[in-house]
């Protein structure tokens, strides 16, 4: 045993570094100028903020949400940054047929398609589980059967052009988070789906990337007016998020851990020490200001 512990613990030192510190491939921009890109949940917080830096980079943009007037406005904004081209369609992703009615949009403007990011989210309450098996079902249509429908639709497009899944997940999807029950559920559903179907892609060569973004506490607006009376943490910035996201879909990442140490911490201590990730979980909340 003293022998299998000298042999096991300097190679967990050097997986952890490597795990760690490993050097990222470098970016450029001119990885997406021209790219054909569809965001999802752009009219607001993460993804309008990455609608805007795409922009910048000269992609071709059709971004999607639900309320059409704010669409309309980062449409504007884009075209003002310098996108090679921004078109919206605004929509509910509850309803699947529509979901898959964006990628066929994209089709008939574009021909085809280099990236989906797929970022929107359903509504959810910040509060103890209440029992509502509805709204877990609702919860599952938008943040990920939809998630499924669109990449089924996209995927033909997306294996001509040997292009990139961008799938926005959270750390509640890795690591069981209280107050977020059914949120967490659908998150986890996610990275069981995408992780699986990226083996698959493996097994038969199909040349499509898929980055699944593990994402802690970010201060999109919606995030911070649910939850900042009860977190102790400071928020990330969602301009540096967003950016992180696009980088890591063009560099074909396996996974993005934002903000890093915080949310890699969690993950990779869940699989060894899981009681102590618990306890730093609930102990990172104000739970007295959490009320039935």
């Amino acid at each position: 045993m003293g022998l299998l512990l000298k042999v096991f613990m300097p190679l967990l030192g050097v997986a952890l570094a490597f795990y760690f510190y490993s050097a990222p491939k470098k970016f450029s921009e001119e990885m997406l100028r021209g790219k054909r890109v569809v965001v999802t949940g752009a009219s607001a917080g993460i993804g309008e903020q990455m609608a805007y830096h795409l922009a910048r980079m000269e992609a071709h943009l059709l971004l999607t949400a639900r309320t059409e007037a704010k669409l309309q406005k980062v449409v504007e904004r884009c075209l003002e940054l310098g996108a090679a081209s921004a078109s919206y369609v605004s929509g509910s992703m509850e309803d699947t047929t529509f979901a898959e009615s964006v990628v066929k949009k994209a089709e008939n403007s574009w021909g085809g398609l280099d990236m989906l990011i797929l970022n929107h989210l359903g509504d959810s309450y910040f509060n103890y589980f209440d029992g509502d098996v509805k709204q877990v079902r609702k919860l599952l249509e938008i943040n990920f059967l939809s998630f499924v429908a669109m990449t089924v639709s996209a995927l033909p497009m997306l294996k001509e052009s040997e292009g990139n899944i961008v799938v926005v997940s959270s750390v509640a999807g890795k690591t069981g988070s209280p107050f977020i029950v059914p949120y967490s559920a659908t998150k986890f559903a996610l990275d069981g789906f995408f992780s699986s179907l990226r083996q698959e892609f493996t097994i038969e060569k199909v040349n499509v990337s898929i980055t699944l973004c593990i994402l802690g506490y970010i201060n999109t607006e919606n995030t911070v007016r649910a939850v900042s009376h009860a977190m102790k943490d400071t928020p990330a910035p969602k301009e540096e998020c967003a950016l992180e996201i696009i980088k890591s879909g063009a560099l074909r990442q396996r996974e993005l851990y934002y903000p890093p140490w915080a949310v890699r911490r969690l993950v990779l201590l869940r699989s060894i020490i899981p009681e102590f990730v618990d306890s730093l979980i609930i102990s990172s909340y104000k739970v007295e200001n959490v009320r039935r």
